[in-house]
């Protein structure tokens, strides 16, 4: 497996279980839904961030931020 895909998996795993409470019958979200949740954001503000990243050569900033700016749309992540 990929560091970066390991190193994101931990940080969704210490965000899970910094928020995740004993969950009682009205506001129950597990554990799992909340490392899912985190872990598929990081994964797009990743993705976002490469765009970003790009050298001049590949496109122009405003472009490559633009582009960033849709991945994290099309996603609800901001």
């Amino acid at each position: 497996m990929n560091e970066k895909i390991r190193e994101l998996m931990m940080q969704a795993g210490e965000y899970a279980k910094s928020v995740w409470v004993h969950p009682t019958e009205e506001n129950y979200v597990s554990w799992h839904d909340l490392f899912n949740d985190k872990f598929v954001e990081l994964i797009i503000k990743e993705c976002a961030q490469v765009c970003r990243d790009q050298p001049d050569i590949y496109a122009l900033k405003a472009d490559r931020d633009n582009c960033a700016i849709a991945i994290e749309n099309h996603f609800g992540v901001e």
